[in-house]
């Protein structure tokens, strides 16, 4: 029986239509105006609401409830309670109510905290969002909630999101009424986050410590044939994955995701999925569902999900593209160039403002995308290199140097594109390429920032765009609202924003070493790893921009800090113990078999025959006795800085200890048993080859 899509969507979500027929109109007001105006919500609204929600959830087969939120792991936590109480005569009731649903009281102690709260400070508060809809996964009704200590200070990544969801609005609608639209109450950021992923045999992946532990392969020689022929972008889908991804689907549909787009990725193995464009809260929300769908669903067609930034040294990473862009609750799109962009004022306006403020900020928006694994992948040729740039393309570029010069911009007509097939239909020409290797594209109506890592929250990047863009508005607001020309002081402000940060635009390829040259020439950043990039957090410049907005304080941006410093530091130092495990377990007495075995078999041809010539076994011998020895070194030099890496307590210093020493020693010892596994025969290997893991799923 074919699926209904309409029907099916969003049957698994407490929505608006939901909520719309459920509770008494004043309640749903109620309601809204919290949502959208931030409403006191008294306990008699949060008390129909919980029990609307309740009678939903067990309709629909749910038998729990958790507060479901977003701690400084990277990941989602949840803790579940049954519905099921008892009344005072004994008897067994369902119970849920407005309390319940407003508050939650997890225990925090083991969570990161950054030094926000001592070890046996435990008491946490989850505190409901009604802006994110509740849902219901594996019998659990799920109510999205933000996450704070005893203290008051915020331990999760979707409070600041929150809060500068609030700052953009605030500032944007102050340009809005300057420009006369009194109609608009509210502007959102929206996003749609692609999802870049690998799928491999479970069996076969689950054979390697490496995947296990850490996500990703520490060795492996390239593979005879990778990404070199382009075939598997865009080819057609191989049967296992289809099921998945049907799978897949279903199951986000039923939970309000718009799951719209996929196909296969560049890398053999490699797939990715794009959603519909949302509210970047909502958006955040549910692209941690849809990571923690495709490794539960994966599990279910006998494969793995792997979500880590480079899983496989010899072929492309993987990342997830952050689209980004402003749209009024009346259906605009601010950053929609329309048929005449070079008239369109207000258009212009919000994208010097996204201009002047990545130029500001280009450090901020670096440390977004920063971690151990997505370090493996930018500038790899792959993906952006870590220097932060826009790219506009001609047409908008053009525009704003001739604003700039106060010059007429006579326009480009739009081409149609001619094919040379009579049957095909013409069609018009976009105005500009896309530009991939630009780690900011403005992409018709929206900018893509391509620099995240496929196993990130997207809140952090996002709530970093939304405060840089509401700090250019409101320096453009301060400015406007005093003018007494208003056209002439909004001409004069777009022109002077421009010259001043035109230096963040960049049209050409990134990935060229002579972009890096222009861009030191220019003056930008180049924070190459995650241990440059993490200090800029608690900047001066940067912890008054927070503050200002409200969107982090500086114990909190502190706090971050210490954690992804801390998280640098474990990841490291997971992967270095795996490769020790593996190299002193696996590889080094695997070695020594095959080394052993080919003496023997050379002694013995010598026994039978006198004149036997001895130089392929010879030269054998010595390459892999050479490599044993120098696999041997490493393995030891490897364990000398892992076992001194955490001596100290300065989390700025650890880190940088495991990246110069650590680290380095880990890409020695790689390089040693990538050799030998090219001498080595296979069946001798210890462990599956990226032949195997790439190319196992039939």
């Amino acid at each position: 029986m074919a699926t209904n899509l309409v029907e099916i969507f969003g049957t698994k979500v407490f929505s608006d239509k939901v909520m719309k027929e459920r509770l008494s109109a004043e309640t749903y007001e109620a309601l809204h105006l919290t949502i959208e105006e931030g409403k006191p919500l008294t306990i008699e609204i949060a008390n129909e609401v919980a029990s609307a929600m309740k009678d939903w959830a067990l309709e629909n087969g749910a038998t729990h409830y958790t507060h479901w939120f977003q701690p400084m792991t990277g990941i989602t936590a949840e803790k579940h309670d049954s519905f099921l109480d008892l009344n005072r005569q004994g008897e067994v009731i369902t119970k849920f109510n407005g309390k319940t649903l407003i508050k939650g009281e997890p225990d925090a102690s083991s969570f990161p905290s950054g030094g926000l709260r001592a070890t046996f400070e435990a008491r946490g508060y989850t505190a409901w969002d009604p802006s994110s809809y509740a849902f219901i996964k594996d019998g659990s009704l799920c109510i999205p909630t933000a996450f704070c200590s005893y203290g008051g200070e915020i331990l999760d990544k979707k409070t600041p999101l929150l809060r500068s969801m609030e700052a953009l609005n605030k500032q944007s609608l102050r340009i809005l009424r300057l420009f006369g639209n009194t109609k608009t109450t509210k502007v959102n950021a929206t996003v749609g986050a692609e999802q870049e992923y690998f799928l491999i045999d479970k069996k076969v992946g689950e054979t390697r410590l490496d995947i296990v532990h850490t996500g990703r392969t520490l060795f492996g020689a390239k593979p005879p044939k990778g990404q070199e022929m382009e075939d598997h972008y865009f080819g057609a889908i191989k049967h296992r994955v289809s099921n998945f991804m049907k799978d897949l689907d279903d199951k986000l549909w039923r939970l309000g995701v718009l799951s719209k787009t996929k196909h296969n990725e560049a890398a053999p193995a490699q797939h990715e999925l794009a959603p519909l464009f949302t509210t970047v809260n909502i958006a955040t929300d549910q692209n941690q569902i849809t990571m923690e769908l495709m490794k539960s669903l994966a599990g279910k067609h006998n494969m793995l999900c792997l979500l880590h930034e480079k899983p496989f040294a010899a072929v492309n990473g993987s990342g997830k593209h952050n689209n980004w862009s402003l749209s009024t609750d009346n259906g605009i799109n601010l950053l929609e160039p329309g048929e005449t962009p070079y008239e369109n004022a207000q258009f212009l306006l919000f994208l010097t403002a996204v201009i002047k403020g990545v130029d500001e900020y280009q450090d901020l928006l670096r440390l977004s995308a920063a971690s151990a694994g997505n370090d493996l992948r930018l500038g790899a040729n792959e993906a952006p290199p870590a220097i932060i740039s826009i790219f506009l393309g001609d047409e908008l570029t053009e525009i704003l140097e001739a604003v700039q010069h106060n010059a007429t911009y006579k326009g480009k007509k739009k081409s149609t594109m001619q094919i040379g097939v009579s049957m095909l239909p013409a069609f018009p020409r976009d105005t500009t390429d896309r530009n991939r290797t630009s780690p900011l594209a403005f992409t018709g109506n929206k900018f893509e920032f391509r620099m995240l890592g496929s196993s990130f929250s997207i809140a952090c990047t996002n709530y970093i765009i939304n405060t840089i863009v509401a700090e250019s508005l409101a320096q453009f607001a301060d400015t406007l609202e005093k003018a007494d020309d208003f056209h002439k002081a909004l001409t004069e402000l777009i022109a002077k924003s421009y010259k001043k940060h035109k230096r963040i635009i960049y049209n050409g390829n990134s990935y060229s070493q002579e972009w890096v040259e222009e861009a030191e020439r220019r003056g930008l950043s180049n924070h190459a790893s995650t241990v440059d990039a993490i200090p800029c957090f608690a900047s001066e410049k940067n912890v008054k921009l927070l503050e200002k907005h409200g969107v982090l304080s500086r114990s909190e941006i502190n706090s971050r800090m210490e954690i992804l410093l801390e998280i640098y530091s474990k990841t490291i130092n997971i992967e270095a113990l795996t490769m020790l495990e593996m190299a002193k377990k696996q590889i080094l007495p695997s070695v020594l078999a095959y080394e052993r075995k080919i003496v023997e078999m050379a002694l013995n041809k010598k026994l039978l025959d006198e004149n036997f010539d001895r130089s392929v076994e010879t030269d054998l011998i010595n390459s892999l006795s050479a490599l044993t020895k120098k696999l041997y070194e490493n393995i030891h030099k490897l364990e000398s800085h892992t076992s001194n890496a955490n001596k100290g307590d300065d989390a700025l210093e650890k880190a940088r200890f495991y990246h110069e020493y650590v680290f380095s020693d880990m890409t020695s010892l790689r390089e040693v048993c990538d050799k030998l596994e090219g001498l080595v025969d296979k069946n001798d290997w210890p462990f599956p080859t990226y032949s195997d893991l790439l190319y196992s799923i039939k």
